[in-house]
């Protein structure tokens, strides 16, 4: 093996590592790296302790309509974009080394306000593919002006976003319920 060879090697494994701990699926790993399948599930057992999960990866852009996730995805779009035009990397797998920049980011900014992330790196990842393959594009909301995903030739006139416009049970999940009104005690009987 030469030397630029072993350099290549160890950029892949580094690359590799770096999405198994942000939580890539096997798949993910298998398209943004040289490194054979047998290497990317010894690795991650190696990492996670377990097997790459099994199953398909997403494959509809509806998921990303949705109210929470739209969100999200709006927002890890909208750092992606950011980067990949002002600060993005440069060179062989330049997209994915962004799409790990706008992630990362994208973290940082959801824990700053205490909340749980909706977006996985796959579905980020996936997201940044729907883009690039023309089956997304952002809308421009007419009342805030943010850009918010929406699938490719939507109506773009008089477009609302979820967050100007919220649906009826937006929030109301079952564990955001719990948090406010927590069950109350049982009254202790007295033996």
């Amino acid at each position: 093996m030469t030397t630029k060879s072993v350099v290549a090697e160890v950029r892949e494994i580094t690359l590799a590592i770096e999405l198994i701990e942000l939580g890539a699926r096997l798949q993910l790993l298998e398209a943004e790296t040289n490194l054979s399948r047998d290497r990317l599930i010894r690795l991650y057992k190696e990492l996670k302790g377990a097997s790459p999960p099994k199953g398909m990866l997403p494959f509809s852009t509806d998921w990303f309509m949705t109210w929470q996730p739209n969100i999200h995805s709006s927002l890890f779009h909208g750092i992606y974009r950011f980067i990949d035009r002002h600060g993005g990397a440069n060179g062989a797998r330049s997209t994915i080394r962004t799409i790990v920049k706008s992630y990362r980011l994208y973290l940082e900014h959801v824990a700053l306000y205490g909340d749980e992330p909706v977006l996985s790196l796959t579905r980020a990842w996936t997201l940044v593919r729907y883009f690039e393959s023309g089956m997304l594009q952002t809308n421009t909301c007419t009342r805030c002006g943010g850009r918010f995903v929406a699938h490719a030739y939507d109506l773009r006139a008089g477009y609302v976003c979820g967050l100007c416009q919220p649906p009826s049970r937006a929030g109301k999940t079952r564990k955001a319920l719990a948090s406010r009104n927590p069950p109350e005690r049982a009254p202790r009987i007295a033996a």
